[in-house]
This record gives structure tokens, sequence and C-alpha cells, in this order.
């Protein structure tokens, strides 16, 4: 009896340190930018003879570089796109979406055209506050042909900088099999963590994801868009660090970072 009675108080003892423990996923989580691995594959622009093209954008846009506001389909965060060239060096971007101003852009290429450097204002998800930031990008490959502007080229990104907190900070909390995700851009989900479609909420660009748990420490986000696989996140947890692996489906490129928790 007292062997039986010893092993009960100890469960009774074990109970709140058992309700206490946590997911090591749990909290709010910010990304460290001297920790990203940015993609190897560039961003593709031309712009000549008074039209522009982002050719590596899903799917492409050309419109006209005048500075007006002009229409782009299957873009599910804007739906035009206005381009002014300041300069043969210079040009600031403005996208739209039903005639609300959702991201703005400028792109400056240096004197010798080997580095761009680029500033944003980004308010594309639903409810969300403006993520902004700068960057630079080098050149690869040549140069562009005479009578192009400086920007023309492919670029590969190889630093940002100053993105505000809303635009790299989120926050997961798991309860029982399932996990919820908040930011202060407005996306959230909840998903059991098993594989199963949970439906993205103020994202325009991602309408379902599924979580697969594949152990105490890694988990696995795959983003869809009306079915599609758009991208596939990878997360392995160690003390407060969270090493994340994301492939972006739809431009065919990878990139890593390294967030820790707050």
């Amino acid at each position: 009896m007292r062997k039986v009675y010893l092993v009960a108080l100890l469960g009774l003892l074990l109970m709140p340190v058992l309700a206490a423990a946590q997911s090591a996923f749990d909290g709010t989580w910010k990304v460290d930018m001297s920790k990203v691995d940015f993609p190897k594959k560039p961003s593709v622009y031309l712009l000549q003879n008074g039209m522009y093209e982002c050719k590596s954008c899903v799917p492409p846009v050309e419109v006209k570089a005048d500075g007006q506001d002009h229409a782009v389909t299957g873009h599910p965060y804007y739906n035009s796109v206005a381009i002014k060239v300041v300069n043969d060096h210079e040009v600031e971007e403005t996208d739209k979406k039903d005639g609300k101003t959702v991201g703005t852009s400028t792109m400056m290429v240096s004197p010798d055209g080997k580095t761009m450097t680029f500033q944003f204002t980004d308010s594309s998800n639903t409810n969300a506050a403006p993520v902004t930031g700068k960057g630079e990008s080098m050149r690869v490959g040549a140069k562009p042909a005479v009578g192009a502007n400086m920007i023309s080229g492919s670029w590969r990104t190889t630093k940002m900088e100053n993105i505000s907190d809303n635009g790299i900070t989120w926050t997961y909390k798991v309860t029982g099999d399932q996990m919820t995700m908040t930011s202060p851009t407005g996306q959230s989900y909840t998903a059991k963590m098993d594989g199963t479609d949970a439906p993205m909420k103020g994202d325009p660009g991602i309408t379902m994801v599924s979580v697969k748990k594949m152990g105490n420490d890694t988990f696995e986000e795959t983003d869809k868009r009306d079915g599609k696989v758009i991208g596939v996140m990878k997360a392995t947890v160690s003390g407060n660090t969270m090493r994340c692996t994301y492939d972006d489906k739809l431009q065919g490129s990878s990139m890593k970072y390294t967030a820790t928790k707050q």
C-alpha cells in the first residue's frame, strides 16, 4: 500500500511540471538578417525603348515605363504596376491592388553598373502595416546593351537591412496536436501537425497551409495557392535558435535563414 501511495503522490507532484511543458516551437521568433543565405537565382529586368519587363516575376510583367498605372494579371498581391524612370541609373515602381498602393520600390544602380541598391515598402498583406527596408544586389553577367537602362540585367540579392520588425517576426503556439501561427502583418493559421490542409488567413497569395511534425525539434510547412504547392519551409529548433530552409516552388529557388526566440 505504501508503494502505491508513493507512486500516486509522485504522479500528482509531476502533473504541474508536465502541464507546463512547452513545445520547442512555441514563442515569438525574429529573423537574424546577418544570417540569411539569399537565393542564388537572380532577378532579371529589362528597361528599354520605353518598356519595362520583369522577366523573373511569376508570371512575367511587361508594362510601359511612363509612370502610369498599367494593369497586370496573375499576381495575387497586386493588379497594376507603374514604372517611373528617374534617370538611366534609377527607377521607381508603384504596385497597386484595386487602386490602393500596396508596394513601392526604388532601384538605384552604381556608376560602375555593378551594384544595385533598393528601398521598399510593402503592405500587400491584409490588415498589415507596411513592411519597410532596404538592400543591395550584385550584377550577375554582362552589363545591358547600349540604350537600355542600367537596371537591366540579372541581379542577385546580397544584403538586406533595416527591415521593419513586422516583416521578420512571427509567433508559434502548439496546443495538443495543433500549431497556431500569427504575424504582425496580419497572417495566421491553425493547423494540425499531421500534414492536413488548413486555411491561411490574411495572405492573398496563400490559400492553404499544412504542417507536418518531424520530431520534437523539426517541422515542415507547405504553402499552397488554389491547390498548387508554391513553397515549402523546413524548420529545426535548437534552444533559442530556429534554422529554416525555404524552397520557393514558383521561382525555382531556395534560401536559408536563422531566427532567434525573443
